[in-house]
Parts: C-alpha cells; structure tokens; sequence
C-alpha cells in the first residue's frame, strides 16, 4: 500500500477477543497501519501485552494518557486518524452503548467523536444476540451507517451451537479491505 490506510481494532470483552489478534496480524499483513483500543472488559481474555507485541505500538485503554508531562487525548487523535473502526469483537454491551451514543470508555469515545467507516464483528450468545434489544440496536446502527460483519452460526463459548459466533478472520479482514476502498 503507497499510503496505507489507519485501522482502528476495538476489542471488547468477548471470548472470541482471542480472534483479535490474528486480525490485527493480518491486517498488518495487508499493509493496514493497526491502532488497537481495548476495554476493561477485554484484557479478561487477551492482554495488552500481546496485542501491543502484534501491532508494535502500545496498546491504547485509557481516556487520558499522562506521557511526557503532557495530556493526549487519544478519542480524538484516534478518532480523527482512522480510515476505519472495527470493533471486532463486539459484544451486546458495546452495541447497546454505540446504538444510543453512550460514551462511557475510550472505544465509545472514539466512536462518537470519529468520521471513520464503523465496521463491527458481533460475538455473543445466540439468546443475546437474538433479543429484540440487541436487534433493535443492530438496526439503529445500520441506520446510522454501520456495518456488520456476521455474525454466523457456529459452537458458542457457552456450549451451544448458534447464531452470534463471531464470523471467519478471513471475512472480517476482507470486510476491511473493502471499506478502504
């Protein structure tokens, strides 16, 4: 890519949150320049750590940085950075909060203060993402201009088998690929 395009990776506390690091190494791959955002939520289970190690670039979790003796806001330089936001995987909680503009954690702000493309990968069980909460928020996004990606029929953390397994790598990054273009 001459002029490769920011990525912004949301990962959100969901066990498919394992999945986000083959993503961002693929999109890496791809010649994408990654951002990661995690929340809270998330680093139960994958850490900072070894999203950072993948991207190459600290991990971004907190809404004000102390560096330097300086504040950074980074909701707004990433915000205005990013070509695109993938939140990848996101969870029912997530989309609730985006779905009415609840900006309660730096992702969300992100969200809210970003002209970027919002692409978003769910990952929940198939009860919860059935929901008619869950749906209508879907659907208030998509009238916003959001773009889902999945989520598919597959075995569930919880034992299951059913819809609300996050989609394939391959679909999300091709997803990406083409909200670049």
């Amino acid at each position: 890519m001459v002029n490769p395009k920011r990525i912004v990776l949301g990962v959100t506390g969901s066990i498919a949150a394992y999945k986000s690091a083959d993503i961002l190494r693929r999109l890496l791959e791809k010649g994408f320049k990654v951002s990661v955002v995690m929340t809270k939520e998330a680093e139960h289970f994958i850490t900072p750590t070894t999203l950072s190690a993948l991207a190459g670039e600290k991990v971004y979790r907190e809404m004000f940085e102390h560096n330097d003796d300086s504040w950074q806001m980074p909701h707004i330089r990433l915000a205005e950075e990013a070509d695109i936001l993938l939140v990848a995987p996101a969870t029912a909680a997530i989309i609730g909060k985006l779905a009415y503009g609840i900006a309660d954690n730096l992702l969300t702000c992100i969200a809210l203060a970003t002209k970027a493309k919002l692409l978003i990968a769910p990952a929940m069980n198939t009860e919860m993402y059935q929901n008619k909460i869950v749906q209508e928020n879907c659907a208030r996004l998509k009238m916003f201009g959001a773009h889902f990606i999945g989520p598919v029929k597959g075995k569930l953390a919880c034992g299951t088998t059913g819809e609300g397994h996050i989609a394939d790598v391959d679909t999300i990054v091709d997803a990406v690929v083409r909200g670049v273009k």
